[in-house]
């Protein structure tokens, strides 16, 4: 071979070479991102995922496998929570209940009777305060993409307790929050932590008579089948994130995070109007299995109790008088 032949020679196999390597670039896989729900695929918390999916995958097509493992599959949101702070795990939702131990401070949105209604909620958090604790947050190792609203959450019981003078006594399933114990405490009942997988069983057996929930995760979780009274306390906003590990994030280019913050954001818009559709089918449901949904009474009793824990976590919080300032806006 001449010199010249094999300088060609080694300038095409060169060519050759790039031109794989593009090649495998080009369809390299996607990246799997795991998601964690606590539900099947036709409640809001599976839906929203499959809607971000879909933005993600319009934007950056074939980049990322969404891989949604639904009904609790990956454990209850504290686990989940632990797995995206390790990275196992790369989205979820979650209340901020479940995840106040590492934001103390995010508890005032969990406050009972601090909220007047969904719109004030996403008015408070629309603005300054929403900032502050996303910004805390991350330093926790969670990117929160937007805050959700799960509707207001009810007391369920085995049976009607309209005033808050019928719970004392009682045993309740909590969340496992400092905040919703000493709630349950000031109406002289008896809290008990339970993880939400475990509360039916809870339930069934008579560990704890009662609990509180939204609509919709009542009937999502068949908690109608065990405590059949639904109360319309709405003594607390639950508030929640949609957020992903911090490990994720920080992979992720300047184009990709654009892209997941922007489908984020939608999503958790349109979670709120799934819960309010989601809320009314589940309502039917428990009705039509029998279960009975009945107002609260003695509204200011309820409320009572509820400013005792406001001035008991005022310190942890900031301070009174940014809790009624939240109240006033």
């Amino acid at each position: 071979m001449t010199k010249f032949n094999r300088r060609r020679f080694n300038h095409l196999l060169g060519a050759a070479a790039a031109t794989t390597l593009l090649g495998s670039a080009a369809h390299a896989a996607p990246r799997t991102v795991t998601v964690a729900s606590l539900f099947g695929e036709d409640k809001p918390e599976t839906k929203i995922w499959l809607r971000i999916r879909d933005q993600v995958e319009k934007k950056l097509p074939g980049r990322f496998d969404f891989r949604i493992v639904q009904n609790a599959a990956l454990g209850g949101e504290k686990q989940v929570a632990e797995g995206i702070r390790l990275g196992s795990i790369q989205a979820s939702l979650s209340t901020i209940s479940a995840v106040s131990s590492w934001v103390p401070d995010s508890q005032i949105l969990d406050l009972p009777f601090l909220f007047k209604d969904r719109s004030h909620v996403r008015r408070t958090l629309d603005g300054k305060l929403g900032q502050e604790f996303k910004d805390k947050f991350a330093a926790q190792g969670f990117t929160v993409l937007g805050f959700i609203n799960y509707g207001a959450r009810h007391l369920l019981a085995k049976e009607a307790i309209p005033a808050p003078a019928g719970i004392n006594g009682k045993r309740i399933r909590v969340i496992q929050s400092p905040l919703h114990t000493e709630l349950w405490k000031a109406y002289g009942a008896r809290p008990t932590a339970i993880p939400i997988t475990e509360t039916y069983n809870a339930l069934k057996t008579g560990v704890v008579d009662a609990m509180d929930l939204t609509k919709s995760a009542y009937a999502g979780f068949k908690l109608h089948e065990v405590v059949p009274y639904l109360i319309e306390t709405s003594h607390i906003w639950a508030t929640g994130i949609v957020y992903v590990s911090q490990t994720f994030w920080k992979s992720l280019s300047d184009e990709e995070r654009s892209v997941f913050a922007a489908a984020g954001l939608e999503g958790a818009r349109a979670f709120d109007d799934l819960i309010i559709a989601d809320e009314a089918a589940s309502v039917a449901t428990v009705s039509a299995a029998g279960g009975k949904v009945i107002p609260a009474q003695n509204l200011a009793g309820w409320q009572e109790g509820a400013r005792k824990v406001w001035a008991q976590l005022a310190p942890t919080l900031g301070g009174l008088e940014r809790i009624e300032t939240i109240a006033r806006s």
